[in-house]
């Protein structure tokens, strides 16, 4: 790039980038002769060492150098914090294990517990030969929720009288159970000792024994123990049927019809002090072909069917009605099945039982 000429006898050129360069001069003298052949002076400008090469190389080898060292830096430190993740959850799944095995241990000790508290809960109940002896045309359809139950069923033969009972605790599983013991021990002992064989004075004895020995005759703010019963009584000599209930009523199939016999709307155990509640006596002359039948609501509240929903009286009434061309064992079989494929894959939930007779 040419100049225009100057009187100056230099020339200042900044900022020149590195590289060569040639610079030229023409001059003339006073004469104005002027020079045909520039005069030239070659010019090197060396970079900064920041912009040669050998810089660029040793930076890029420092950056990825520096990279390296992070990456593995980080690696080491994932790889420790991996370690000792590991280790807390090796010290937590042995602890867990530990804990696992101790509950394991502690449930079968209570699950033996149970099944030994069930050893007992069926020795107190009637065995099939016993009631077979005493009422021949009958079923017992017991199918506790839980290993044992809340629901019980009861028999004695007295004075010519049969007396039988469908019984449902307060709860079921094992608080049910004890309560089941403590309702077949006082039955046994208010029937031997107070030598009562009308159902309805059973009942009113049974009430005060089962207040007096869970002490809940002194308040009535807390939810009380207690238990629903049907109770029937069969004389041998005058075929007179009795029956006395809480809660829990009688139906009597006659010539295709179903009666109901409601019981008493106040449960067994809630006796308040000074209270002198009486259960009422039904008497009945059977009939020959007449079928009875008592129960707890397990059966009737039993959730299944296609929209799981409960049961109900109604169905349970139907159902009944419609197999009385089959013997007492086999409604006893069919009833079981029918209750099952109803339940379908649902849990049961309450204790049931269905007592069945013909006398």
């Amino acid at each position: 790039i040419w100049r225009p000429a100057t009187k100056q006898s230099f020339e200042i050129y900044s900022n020149l980038a590195p590289g060569k360069y040639t610079f030229k001069v023409i001059a003339c003298n006073n004469s104005g002769v002027w020079n045909v052949d520039p005069a030239s002076v070659y010019i090197n400008i060396t970079p900064p060492f920041w912009q040669t090469w050998w810089f660029y190389g040793l930076t890029m080898f420092l950056m990825v150098g520096m990279i390296f060292t992070y990456i593995k830096v980080r690696e080491r430190k994932l790889i420790i914090e991996k370690r000792v993740l590991e280790e807390k959850v090796e010290e937590r799944t042995a602890e867990i294990a530990e804990q696992k095995k101790l509950i394991e241990e502690k449930n079968n000790d209570i699950t033996a517990s149970i099944r030994y508290a069930k050893r007992i809960q069926v020795a107190i109940l009637p065995p099939d030969d016993y009631v077979k002896n005493y009422l021949p045309k009958t079923f017992v359809l017991f199918k506790p929720k839980d290993i044992v139950s809340g629901d019980f069923y009861w028999l004695s033969d007295k004075k010519d009288k049969i007396l039988f009972a469908a019984v449902d605790c307060t709860g079921h599983g094992v608080p049910g159970a004890f309560m089941s013991i403590v309702g077949h021990n006082l039955l046994d002992q208010i029937v031997a000792e107070q030598k009562l064989t009308r159902p309805s004075e059973i009942l009113d004895a049974l009430n005060k024994s089962v207040s007096d020995t869970l002490r809940q005759t002194h308040t009535d703010d807390h939810v009380k123990d207690g238990m629903d019963i049907a109770l029937c009584a069969y004389d041998r000599n005058t075929k007179e049927f009795e029956y006395a209930g809480a809660f829990n009523p009688m139906w009597l199939i006659r010539n295709g019809e179903l009666i109901e016999t409601k019981a008493d709307k106040f449960p067994i155990g809630n006796l308040k002090i000074g209270e002198q509640k009486k259960f009422t006596n039904h008497s009945f002359a059977l009939i020959p072909g007449d079928t009875l039948y008592i129960f707890s609501d397990g059966f009737a509240d039993q959730f299944g069917g296609p929209n799981g929903k409960k049961l109900k009286y109604s169905v349970f009434k139907n159902m009944l009605l419609s197999i009385q061309h089959l013997s007492m064992e086999e409604q006893g079989i069919y009833l079981d099945k029918a209750i099952e494929d109803w339940k379908g894959k649902l849990e049961q939930v309450d204790d049931i039982l269905v007592i069945g007779t013909r006398l």
